[in-house]
């Protein structure tokens, strides 16, 4: 099963992608982790990479697809996997399709987590995170203690980019980028689009029912 996961900041992608590795038994494919693999492991793509983040710019498309399509061969890909965060464009989403085709793993799906601006806005302007990882929700899920973290101990902060202002942005940012992506793979007949306001157990019965269509 290959699946391309879409949603915007707060959707709950990153949570229904984590149930997914463990339901399916398929690697999450996320760019940013493997562009960090590759300069950490010192590649030839990841060094190229790593010479345009030091300079704080945009790795560009050939150098990422290049990184993706290595990932994308390795053997714990072979059942399948979930593209997160990639593609983000249009002539991606082309070069993609190239790339797949090459090695005979066509997408199945495309899975669209759906939730309205006011919602999400709430949900991540009221986030708290933790250095260990943990997050909380100021009014649905507070640290046990005021701003301590539960699990270890430490204080809880909100991230810069959590703030109403910036989250307003980066919807504005992803609506740009991801509804023309939305319509290219609507017309292919690979678009799902989920109601992401259910519970975070209802969505993934709402994934796992659209998934069986493929078993």
């Amino acid at each position: 099963m290959n699946i391309i996961l879409f949603g915007p900041p707060g959707a709950g992608k990153g949570t229904q992608a984590k149930k997914l590795v463990d339901f399916n038994g398929i690697p999450q494919i996320s760019t940013g982790d493997i562009l960090r693999a590759n300069v950490r492991e010192g590649t030839e793509l990841g060094l190229a990479a790593k010479a345009y983040m030091d300079k704080g710019e945009l790795v560009p498309d050939q150098v990422l697809i290049g990184i993706i399509k290595n990932r994308l061969k390795e053997q714990d890909c072979c059942k399948g996997f979930i593209l997160d965060g990639y593609p983000r464009t249009v002539p991606q989403a082309d070069v993609l399709a190239v790339i797949l085709k090459e090695i005979g793993k066509p997408i199945n799906v495309v899975l669209n987590l759906e939730v309205p601006d006011e919602v999400l806005v709430d949900r991540i302007s009221k986030r708290l995170m933790c250095k260990c990882g943990a997050s909380y929700h100021t009014v649905s899920n507070p640290p046990k203690k005021d701003n301590i973290c539960d699990l270890c101990g430490c204080e809880v902060f909100q991230r810069s980019d959590d703030r109403e202002e910036a989250v307003q942005n980066r919807l504005k940012v992803y609506k740009k980028q991801t509804q023309p992506l939305i319509d290219y793979y609507a017309k292919q007949g690979l678009l799902v689009t989920l109601d992401g306001t259910k519970n975070i157990d209802e969505v993934f019965e709402d994934i796992k029912a659209v998934l069986a269509k493929f078993a």
